[in-house]
């Protein structure tokens, strides 16, 4: 004997079938007019296509430097395609006037004495005095990578050289903040790179990685950053950046795994296509 659910499922069966037979086109899908002005069926807007940013940088509404549209460029004479290397969002800060930095600074520490008092401190007490003010300085020395332009940071420290063989220079000390607790995360980078008839000066390497490192940042997007900018910057036949860093919102607050690294790299051009040139390089940051 066929059980109620053997039934019902049969019975489902034939109701679409007659329904199909008197009506070819279903009845919950609406008749299509000819007149656009008569159609009354909500517009649905077309999915937008997802789009997948070059080298793990942000999507426009929050583009990170630097930006790959050379139509995006300001100074054609920049051997960067962003000579800002700002985002929209950070622009205003990098032309800001005295008065409006005074004014970003007041908002801060009024915003910085209303976080006091929404954990239970008093601002006014001796010890917290003048903490809205330092902590507000102290922020804005952090980000300080908002306020430089690539262009200016590496200047004229580009070289003619008849040299084909790695340039490295390991061991930078970095530190920047999470952004997604605000709280600091430090370690070492190693760049590398094989000019192409163009050398990099050794300190702009290092210039580099302390930019986009005082800004707010995620590791992987901070390795990106600087294997793009010393590609765009010389062109060589490839860059390689491996980030070792610590973060403290891993450390201190969280899953509480002190000790825990992270590491992060970046390949382009030969790094990425050539294996022995990757792992002469790699070698040579271990030793």
């Amino acid at each position: 004997m066929p059980t109620h659910g053997e039934l019902l499922s049969v019975g489902l069966r034939q109701l679409e079938l007659e329904q199909s037979q008197r009506h070819p086109i279903t009845s919950n899908v609406p008749h299509r007019t000819s007149d656009p002005a008569q159609d009354t069926r909500p517009q649905h807007p077309s999915p937008r296509p997802h789009v997948h940013e070059g080298y793990g940088f942000r999507t426009p509404s929050g583009t990170s430097t630097p930006q790959t549209l050379a139509s995006q460029a300001g100074d054609r004479a920049s051997p960067l395609p962003d000579p800002n290397g700002l985002a929209k969002s950070t622009i205003s800060r990098l032309h800001a006037t005295p008065a409006e930095r005074a004014t970003r600074e007041k908002r801060m520490i009024a915003a910085v004495r209303t976080i006091l008092e929404c954990i239970g401190e008093d601002p006014d007490r001796e010890g917290l005095l003048r903490t809205p003010e330092r902590y507000a300085n102290a922020v804005m020395w952090m980000t300080r990578g908002y306020e430089e332009r690539l262009v200016d940071v590496i200047n004229d420290a580009v070289f003619t050289e008849d040299h084909d063989e790695m340039v490295l220079v390991r061991d930078i000390d970095i530190s920047s903040l999470c952004e997604h607790h605000l709280v600091p995360f430090t370690g070492k980078v190693a760049i590398g790179y094989i000019p192409n008839q163009l050398v990099l000066g050794l300190s702009k390497l290092a210039r580099i990685a302390e930019t986009f490192s005082r800004r707010l940042q995620v590791q992987e997007r901070l390795t990106k950053q600087i294997a793009i900018a010393v590609q765009e910057a010389i062109k060589p036949r490839g860059v390689a950046v491996v980030m070792e860093a610590t973060h403290m919102c891993m450390t201190m607050r969280g899953v509480q795994k002190p000790g825990s690294i992270t590491v992060t790299s970046c390949m382009l051009g030969c790094f990425r296509t050539q294996q022995k040139t990757r792992e002469e390089f790699l070698t040579l940051i271990k030793k």
